[in-house]
């Protein structure tokens, strides 16, 4: 599919290239056609390290702080673009080191915050079970729950990003936008859009910073709703292979009470008052000197006392 859809298109640029060369050597007849290649093998170079062969002498380098913090997310977030990659041996080293430690921790930073968001979550869907509860059932009040936050965060993070990428990048459109927002966002990353980029952007570092600040908080986004979406039993696929769960089970999963559920054979359970309040009973026997042998019955009830543990 991608062959037949895009194959037409690089066709048609790779004619108006060619074209464009020969009008461009018809023009200007004292270059010959070695020097236009060594000229155009030195841009397409430059370009692929990430320096822009255009006059851009008044934008920021590549490694600014705001470029460098830029890069460091998407390296971390394995979001990672490609546009601007370490050039020195030293740099390579460091990225590999940086990688290797700041992904785990990315991933525990991002799961601890999704853990805090689920709080909320957690208590708009008890509020929904306790509206509804008496007319739909488990599942169809999840789904509502599920679609609220999507909405949610695909205004959020999706639709007013897109509106704002579309204002600030000249050469953005709507769709182009919304393309950057969804491949950044999924950790895709394909690199072929980068916000901040374009010759005309003031304050790039801070623009550069605030985009990291934005992937930061959408990817927290992006991780809650996959985790609201996979706590649903009928849309997570890895329990087509386990146990299925009742709709009891799916109740107590929404009950806005605080009663304490725990897992068994088949499914969760609410334990009865008297296990919450079941007493063990320990027999203690002291064994001195003058204790009798077990083959001898206690001579007095003395020897002996109950220890009532909770």
């Amino acid at each position: 599919m991608f062959s037949a859809i895009e194959a037409p298109k690089i066709d048609v640029i790779s004619q108006r290239v060619e074209t464009f060369r020969n009008q461009f050597l018809d023009k200007h007849a004292c270059l010959n056609d070695e020097d236009l290649e060594e000229f155009l093998k030195a841009v397409i170079t430059a370009n692929d390290r990430g320096i822009s062969p255009l006059r851009n002498a008044t934008n920021e380098m590549n490694w600014s702080f705001g470029q460098a913090l830029f890069f460091s997310s998407t390296v971390i977030t394995t979001i990672g673009y490609g546009h601007v990659t370490p050039l020195s041996q030293t740099g390579k080293i460091f990225c590999m080191i940086y990688a290797a430690i700041g992904i785990p921790l990315t991933l525990v930073l991002l799961s601890a915050m999704v853990e805090k968001l689920l709080i909320p979550a957690n208590w708009l869907l008890g509020k929904l079970n306790s509206r509804l509860g008496h007319l739909y059932q488990p599942f169809n009040i999840r789904v509502i729950h599920l679609s609220i936050v999507v909405i949610i965060v695909a205004s959020l993070f999706f639709a007013i990003p897109t509106a704002v990428f579309a204002y600030l990048e000249p050469s953005w459109g709507i769709l182009d936008a919304f393309y950057y927002c969804f491949i950044s966002l999924t950790t895709i990353g394909l690199g072929d859009y980068i916000p901040g980029d374009g010759v005309s952007i003031d304050n790039r570092s801070l623009y550069k910073m605030l985009i990291t600040a934005y992937l930061v908080l959408g990817l927290i986004a992006m991780m809650l709703v996959l985790t609201i979406f996979y706590d649903i039993p009928q849309l997570n696929l890895g329990q087509l292979f386990t146990e299925s769960t009742h709709g009891e089970t799916e109740k107590l999963r929404l009950s806005g009470n605080n009663v304490t559920c725990y897992s068994g054979p088949s499914g969760l359970y609410m334990p009865q008052r008297n296990e919450d309040t079941r007493r063990a009973v320990v027999r203690i026997r002291p064994h001195g000197d003058d204790s009798p042998s077990p083959d001898e019955a206690p001579s007095s009830s003395s020897h002996s006392r109950d220890l009532r543990l909770p």
